[in-house]
């Protein structure tokens, strides 16, 4: 039996582990964890997050610097997903890494056991780190080949209880979606996909022509090659797009004509939903859909690499418990 060949390491390099077995390990040691975390978010030198002053003093006993400049005191955690949380960073680490890196996704439930911290916990940490790697803003737009396509997401209608179907349909009617079989009660999820590149994401509010539209105009080049199925009629893009269907009714793939790029997005989506978080309410729907953008994005780097993306995007985000919930309580 061939012996497996060690990995040389760069020892100027900073030490990333490759697995989660290393991961669990290295990050145990909360100082450590800890000295990562500064090392990512302040790769050339601490600098004050209030007044960008780079001289300051350290307490070790409580990882905290003071900046001599406006003297207030900071750590690692401020202004991130991470801040007023209790955890160590050597729980945090390993959360964000299994995150990132299971193809369906993490439950709460299972989080908790992992790490040792109750279901809410649990549930929280998910949703700050959802925060984080929601794409915020992009630098250009899809160009060449793109796929577009929409999704219904939601539970049945006529499983639905008798009290909750009245106010159900009539949000139905609103939204223009009571005319479409089975998707009342459904929240309608809009994709485009840059054939072989990333995938943009929307929650959208109606059916409104207009809404996808605008949707598509904020995302994709001008006349670039758009490929959908025949749920888009062909005046509806103008001049805007080189449009290209397909109908599904005969037949998914017509030379280079397809959606099936944005159809395995849907395929990988729907397995997270119903395989491992079964329940998702209507106003967190976008939080999970961006959790699986993230992946399928960075589908072409390996676990480490969507676990530093993910850690290097941590201070771009702030989520309260409160502003978690509202939405459910409104």
């Amino acid at each position: 039996m061939a012996k497996k060949k060690s990995i040389e390491r760069n020892p100027d390099e900073p030490y990333v582990p490759a697995t989660l077995q290393e991961a669990v390990v290295y990050f145990a040691d909360a100082d450590v964890a800890h000295a990562f975390a500064v090392m990512l978010r302040w790769p050339d030198g601490v600098f004050c997050p209030w007044c960008n002053s780079g001289e300051h003093s350290y307490i070790s006993t409580r990882k905290l610097w003071k900046c001599k400049g406006c003297k207030k005191q900071f750590s690692v955690r401020i202004g991130t997903i991470f801040e007023d949380s209790p955890l160590s960073m050597s729980k945090w680490l390993p959360a964000i890494w299994l995150l990132t890196s299971s193809k369906n996704g993490i439950s709460s439930y299972e989080l908790h056991r992992g790490l040792g911290v109750t279901q809410k916990t649990a549930w929280f940490m998910l949703h700050r780190i959802r925060a984080a790697i929601k794409a915020k803003s992009f630098d250009k737009k899809l160009s060449g080949i793109v796929e577009s396509d929409e999704c219904f997401i939601g539970g049945l209608f006529k499983n639905m209880h008798k009290s909750r179907k009245a106010k159900v349909r009539a949000e139905s009617e609103k939204k223009g979606a009571s005319t479409m079989r089975g998707a009342i009660g459904k929240t309608l999820v809009q994709a485009v996909l840059e054939r072989d590149g990333e995938i943009r994401t929307k929650i959208l509010q109606g059916m409104t022509t207009e809404e996808r539209m605008d949707f598509l105009k904020a995302n994709v080049e001008g006349g670039t090659s758009f490929m959908t199925d025949e749920g888009y009629k062909d005046n509806a893009f103008g001049e805007e797009f080189v449009h290209r269907f397909v109908n599904h009714e005969v037949k998914y793939v017509e030379g280079n004509i397809h959606t099936n790029g944005v159809e395995n997005f849907w395929s990988l989506l729907s397995r997270m939903l119903h395989g491992t978080y079964v329940a998702v309410e209507p106003f967190h729907l976008s939080a999970y859909v961006d959790e699986q953008a993230f992946r399928f994005n960075n589908r072409k780097d390996n676990d480490a690499g969507r676990f530093l993306k993910a850690l290097a995007m941590a201070p771009t985000a702030r989520l309260t418990y409160k502003e978690l919930i509202r939405a459910e309580q409104a």
